[in-house]
């Protein structure tokens, strides 16, 4: 058992079973459920309901004549439309399923959720972008870039994203406000993502602003150390690896630690090989995140497994780049990787650089929003568990504010649902 448990206290449906901060539990972690539809349902290991279809059929029967309040699923594969018709009955929704963009765009505008099927490969034009890209475990990386391409929001993976799929349709007909997902990746390795995620989230919570800081890279090291807080009480990624459905967003800020101002959650700076966390938890996690604070800052790591998840829930995304020409490469290549929304770039410049601001935005195609402040004591700071003081200083905060300008009038209070 980790030092950081889950319990299992009593909530409403849909609400996870997270801890405040308090001893554990000796009990297990119990999974998180997903929120009651209208009719009584019961999920199966593999996220499937027994015997069911969609409420009023996946055709046009027993719906508007515009389609309105329905969702649209876009695919001609029989084995993605039965999935995805039980995930919709548990959403209690109405599904209309069409084969190809052609016959979609009748119903597009009107819909409350588009799904496209990972065998569709061009969409009606001048529609707005599908709300998720659906398609089967095993496609790997493939759908990623295929929804990359198309402008999807989002990824689901089935069956694994059942349950976080059926959560986010039931909410896409009653959407409520919500904060800034901001996700910080280095253009290159050691190009300074994390203490630029750091200082920029000090920074919002020396301004007032409901704060999250996610370490999304497993691989990172622990993002604890760098705060100097790996005793401090709280839930970290393992603990939440069992999470399914809906999760409280009140009990999720809860039970998480608190250092700088901010709320964060840390991968384990241990030498333990942390357990695993699910696509489809991690999405139910930044949701919920999404829901209880004004803004989330995501440390996305370069990998692959984070920029294929956690860079996915980001609104929009910063690019750390050193003043150097093999950075600027790279950066470019990692372009390719992200998700479709606004990205801009975080340059560090040491005196003398070869290369200055302008050059890296025509070099990787970004504009630059902001400079990091090169300090010679940093890297020690970071050793040290010290960034945090440095963030104190007036030229840190400064650069924070500017990135803060660059979100501006997208940052706003989201209310906790």
């Amino acid at each position: 058992m980790s030092r950081h448990q889950l319990n299992a206290p009593h909530s409403g449906p849909g609400q996870a079973a997270v801890s405040s901060r308090r001893p554990p539990d000796p009990a297990p972690p119990s999974l998180v459920s997903l929120p009651a539809p209208a009719e009584a349902a019961s999920w199966l290991p593999d996220g499937s309901l027994p015997g069911r279809s969609a409420p009023g059929g996946s055709g046009p029967e027993g719906l508007g004549p515009d389609g309105s309040g329905e969702v649209l699923l876009v695919t001609s594969s029989g084995v993605l439309r039965a999935e995805v018709e039980r995930i919709v009955a548990a959403a209690g929704a109405r599904l209309r399923v069409v084969p190809d963009a052609v016959e979609a765009g009748r119903y597009w505008d009107a819909a409350s959720a588009v799904l496209v099927g990972s065998d569709v490969r061009e969409l009606p034009p001048r529609r707005r972008t599908p709300a998720v890209m659906v398609g089967l475990d095993g496609e790997g990386d493939s759908l990623w870039h295929l929804a990359a391409a198309l402008g999807a929001e989002r990824v689901a993976v089935l069956p694994d994203a059942a349950a976080w799929l059926a959560d986010h349709l039931s909410r896409s007909r009653s959407p409520g406000p919500g904060g800034l997902v901001l996700g910080i990746t280095g253009g290159c390795g050691g190009a300074g993502a994390t203490t630029a995620a750091i200082w920029i989230a000090q920074a919002a919570a020396g301004l007032g602003v409901r704060v999250l800081l996610v370490d999304g890279d497993p691989w990172g090291g622990g993002l604890e150390l760098a705060l100097a807080a790996e005793d401090n009480p709280g839930l970290r990624w393992p603990d939440l690896a069992e999470a399914r459905g809906s999760i409280d967003p009140l009990q999720l800020s809860d039970s998480l630690p608190v250092a700088g101002g901010f709320s964060f959650l840390s991968w384990p700076a241990t030498r333990e090989q942390p357990a695993p966390v699910a696509a489809a938890a991690t999405a139910g996690v930044l949701d919920a995140a999404r829901r209880g604070y004004e803004l989330v800052v995501v440390d996305v790591g370069r990998g692959a497994e984070p920029l294929h998840t956690v860079a996915w829930d980001c609104d929009r995304i910063m690019v750390v780049v050193p003043a150097q020409l093999k950075a600027a490469v790279a950066a470019v290549r990692l372009l390719q990787e992200l998700p479709p929304v606004e990205a801009a770039l975080l340059v560090r410049a040491r005196p003398g650089s070869a290369l200055d601001g302008s050059l890296i935005a025509d070099a990787v195609g970004l504009p630059v929003q902001g400079r990091i402040p090169e300090l010679r004591a940093v890297p020690g700071a970071m050793e040290s568990g010290r960034l945090l003081d440095f963030g104190k200083r007036r030229t840190i905060r400064h650069f924070g504010g500017t990135v803060l300008d660059w979100l501006g009038e997208d940052l706003k209070a989201g209310d906790i649902a």
